[in-house]
């Protein structure tokens, strides 16, 4: 139900209009009073009517006046200029306020429903197009994630960058200018089944800060996080910053995780190559010392801040290729474990389809089922299968039909319905692109 605000100085007004609304529109409106443009407001504030319609000319606040201040708390309000011929001049400037309904004493009953219907019909709109907005929002923040990732990813592995990374850093407002990375070196024992929630604890702690940041899964037992820099911070105070915001992310682990990690900062570095440099002597730093709690920048090992790692230490973990094979051996680990994923997300899928292809089966029906973005479900579908989705599912149906004429027992008509199609002639073009030759001359050579 609506809420509607009548806003005149006269009761039989208010209560002839009233009269009209509850009779001609039942169960569509709760309707409020004010007698003045004071209570007008103060009612608007109190009932945030969805549709006001306000009188002009009312003793004390004027209703123009009335209605630019309820305008301001309540900007999706809707507003009914109702006038005499007299002040119908003020309409002007109620425009300039963006009413553009109005009504002139004394209203008849179809004029009164018909502003109403057009304003209602503004509001389902709008709430349709919020609803859109939101779901859409939510649809994109389910993804994000899956992005800055893939962005996180591209930084990490030892590969040429084409343009990909330079589009995923635009669609993520992350400037590749200048940045660094932070690697976080978890304990052996990480359970699996906590990798998720570390994740998330991670990736909204990062969220929370000013500078936009990148955060990666949980490879193994290292997690990485890429922060933009912004260009007109000093290189020194940036420094300290990180360390301040890898000592904060220790306790923040130490404390909801209960896990103590080993942190490591890289240089400042720009662009792709940059990061990923910034992200090997990161992952170095964290390997540094493998005393939990530790957070190292790899500038104060360059620098000689730091007390040098034994010399077992020193061979275990010295060269660039060696972070690199670490690395890019707990990628394809994560990789086989995605492809993995994507089997078993297939087999459900495809599980799915044979047990419905007879159905009026669509691509986006089968993606949500098996809870995936129908884009991203035809991409690996066909990667996985060599097939698209159509073409798998039309050659299910004719097998189907083959199997059925062979038979004898049902006419082409029938058959045509049981396989999923309700068009005869398209189930026999189809039937004759798949296998060659017609459905009758199929059903002949079979019988002969």
């Amino acid at each position: 139900m609506y809420r509607l605000l009548i806003a005149d100085d006269e009761a039989l007004e208010r209560e002839g209009l009233e009269w009209i609304i509850q009779r001609m529109m039942p169960d569509t409106f709760e309707v409020i009073h004010a007698d003045n443009g004071r209570t007008a407001i103060e009612r608007a504030e109190e009932h945030r009517p969805h549709i006001v319609m306000m009188d002009i000319n009312m003793p004390g606040i004027q209703g123009l006046t009335a209605i630019r201040e309820i305008k301001e708390r309540l900007p999706d309000t809707k507003f009914i200029l109702v006038t005499a011929y007299d002040y119908f001049a003020y309409a002007q400037e109620a425009l300039t306020l963006g009413v553009k309904e109005y009504l002139l004493k004394p209203a008849k009953r179809e004029q009164v429903v018909t502003v109403l219907e057009e304003l209602l019909a503004e509001l389902k709109k709008e709430k349709k197009r919020r609803n859109d907005e939101l779901e859409l929002r939510h649809k994109v923040s389910q993804l994000l994630p899956l992005v800055e990732n893939e962005l996180a990813l591209m930084f990490m592995v030892d590969q040429t960058l084409d343009t990909d990374a330079e589009q995923l850093s635009e669609w993520l407002h992350f400037p590749l200018e200048q940045g660094c990375a932070i690697v976080m070196a978890f304990p052996e024992h990480v359970h699996s089944q906590n990798k998720q929630k570390i994740y998330d604890v991670i990736r909204s702690y990062t969220k929370t800060a000013k500078t936009s940041s990148i955060v990666s899964s949980l490879i193994n037992r290292h997690m990485a996080i890429f922060l933009w820099k912004d260009p007109d911070i000093q290189d020194a105070l940036w420094k300290e910053s990180m360390k301040q915001y890898g000592t904060k992310l220790g306790l923040l682990v130490e404390q909801q995780l209960k896990y103590e990690v080993s942190i490591g900062i890289g240089s400042i570095g720009s662009g792709a190559d940059g990061l990923r440099k910034s992200y090997f002597e990161a992952v170095f730093a964290s390997t540094y010392d493998d005393h939990n709690g530790n957070v190292c920048h790899f500038e104060e090992l360059k620098e000689g801040e730091l007390q040098p790692p034994s010399e077992s230490e020193h061979h275990s973990f010295i060269t660039e290729s060696s972070h690199r094979s670490y690395v890019l051996s707990a990628l394809h680990h994560i990789r086989e474990e995605r492809e993995q994923q994507t089997l078993s997300v297939l087999d459900r899928a495809i599980g799915y389809i044979q047990e419905r292809f007879t159905e009026d089966l669509s691509l986006e029906e089968v993606a949500d089922v098996v809870h995936l973005n129908p884009h991203y479900f035809s991409k690996i579908f066909k990667q996985q299968t060599g097939s698209t989705f159509i073409d798998f599912l039309t050659h299910l149906r004719i097998d189907k039909a083959k199997t059925l004429m062979s038979s004898g027992h049902l006419s082409l008509k029938e058959v045509c319905y049981k396989v999923g199609y309700n068009d005869p002639n398209y189930f026999s073009r189809v039937f004759k692109k798949v296998t060659g030759i017609t459905a009758s001359e199929y059903r002949g050579q079979n019988k002969s």
